[in-house]
């Protein structure tokens, strides 16, 4: 038959329990040495006996770092874990403040709105007036910034729109009196007489060119006038 299972607990006689306590104190330090070489690890492991006397294995030659490792690491754990809660509770907290702050926000704008008047007090409704007011003059005054600005762009464009007529009627003008210059010479042109290149000049001709009429009368004697 096969042995059944041992129930851990304390060895009452001292003799077999320092002689158990040898053995497995000599077990358990190869165990930690084997696995440090066959796992690669880096193994710590320090007992004391009832006696208080130190038995300890180090697979580093330090065993100061290896502790150092240990309490930074369980440091980080301890503080991970810690925080947790902490931020957890924040979330909540955070959370709530976010909820009141949004129904505050739209109980304030249902207000703006005229709604759920009624259960607010004389106090109240005079800061809502004053609100609403206040909310009117800012609305006025952008408004009013936006006409004026509109107004400014819409002058600017009429300006603008004036230069481009003088532009145009100047052009329109200079092209006018262009045209009329070029129909005054021809006009001018076609007014002159047309001259023959053989017909001699007036101041030319000379007066023995010219035909001449004799004009006279004749004269008789005494004696031809009493035969008569």
């Amino acid at each position: 038959m096969g042995r059944g299972r041992v129930q851990l607990k304390r060895i009452e006689n001292k003799i077999n329990r320092q002689v158990t306590f040898s053995k497995r104190r000599s077990g358990l330090l190869k165990k930690a040495h084997e696995i440090s070489v066959l796992c690669d690890a880096e193994v710590a492991l320090i007992v004391f006996s009832t006696r208080g006397k130190l038995y300890e294995y180090s697979s580093d030659s330090s065993m100061e770092k290896i502790i150092e490792r240990y309490e930074h690491y369980s440091y980080a754990e301890r503080a991970l874990t810690m925080a947790e809660p902490e931020s957890q509770r924040d979330w909540f907290l955070e959370h709530g403040k976010m909820k009141a702050k949004i129904e505050s926000i739209q109980k304030s704008q249902r207000h703006l709105m005229g709604e759920l008047l009624e259960t607010l007090n004389i106090k109240e409704l005079q800061h809502l007036e004053q609100q609403l007011e206040n909310s009117l003059k800012h609305i006025r005054s952008r408004k009013n910034h936006l006409l004026f600005d509109s107004i400014a762009e819409l002058q600017k464009k009429e300006k603008s729109l004036q230069e481009q007529n003088e532009l145009l009627e100047n052009e329109i003008i200079e092209k006018e009196k262009a045209r009329a210059v070029a129909v005054q010479t021809q006009w001018e042109k076609q007014s002159q007489p047309q001259t023959s290149s053989t017909s001699t000049p007036s101041f030319l001709i000379t007066t023995e060119s010219l035909p001449t009429l004799n004009i006279g009368y004749l004269q008789t004697s005494p004696s031809n006038a009493h035969s008569n």
